[in-house]
C-alpha cells in the first residue's frame, strides 16, 4: 500500500526523518510532498524543491531511497483544489501521514486513511527554530541529519 507525507522540510530535520520511518513502517511506499513548491524564496521557505530533495535524499539511505519518491506540490489558494492537485500529482496512495485537522479532515472524507505522525522533540525540532538558529549564526547542526547537514554546508546556505 502507498502512503503520502506533506511537509515543506524547510529544511529537513530529524524529525522529518523520524516522520518518514514511522510512515515507511506502514506502507509498502512512500510519496513525499514538498509542500510550496515553486514559492518564492524568503525567510520562511529559504530551500528550493531541488534543494529540499537533496536533503531528503542525501539522509536516507539506499533501501529507503529505493521506496521513497518525491514530488514537488505548488500551493493553491483553495483546500479543496489543493488537494485534488496532489491527485493530479502523485500516484495512487490510501494512506496520508498527517497532523494537519485541515488535511484530516478533507482526506477523511475519502477512502483514505489518515494516520497522525508521533512528534520527536517537536520544541527544537520545527524548521522554523532550525531557521532561526541558522539566521542567528547559533547552533542548529545537531537537529538535522548528516547529509542535510553535509548538503548545507557544501553548499554554502
Amino acid at each position: 500500500m502507498n502512503g503520502l507525507l506533506i511537509g515543506r522540510f524547510q529544511p529537513f530535520h530529524l524529525g522529518h526523518l523520524e516522520a518518514l520511518r514511522f510512515a515507511l513502517s506502514k506502507a509498502d511506499n512512500l510519496w513525499m510532498g514538498l509542500g510550496s513548491s515553486g514559492a518564492t524564496i524568503d525567510k520562511n521557505n529559504p530551500f528550493t524543491d531541488r534543494q529540499r530533495r537533496e536533503m531528503i535524499l542525501s539522509s536516507v539511505d539506499d533501501s529507503t531511497r529505493a521506496r521513497i519518491s518525491i514530488y514537488p506540490i505548488p500551493d493553491v489558494d483553495d483546500h479543496v483544489r489543493w488537494i485534488e492537485k496532489i491527485d493530479t500529482i502523485v500516484p495512487e496512495f490510501k494512506i496520508v501521514f498527517s497532523n494537519d485537522d485541515l488535511i484530516k479532515h478533507l482526506y477523511s472524507k475519502r477512502d483514505i486513511q489518515v494516520i497522525s505522525i508521533p512528534f520527536l522533540r517537536r520544541e527544537s525540532l520545527s524548521g522554523t527554530n532550525i531557521r532561526s538558529l541558522m539566521d542567528n549564526d547559533q547552533k542548529w547542526d545537531d537537529l538535522v541529519p548528516q547529509g542535510t547537514r553535509n548538503f548545507l554546508r557544501d553548499t554554502g546556505i
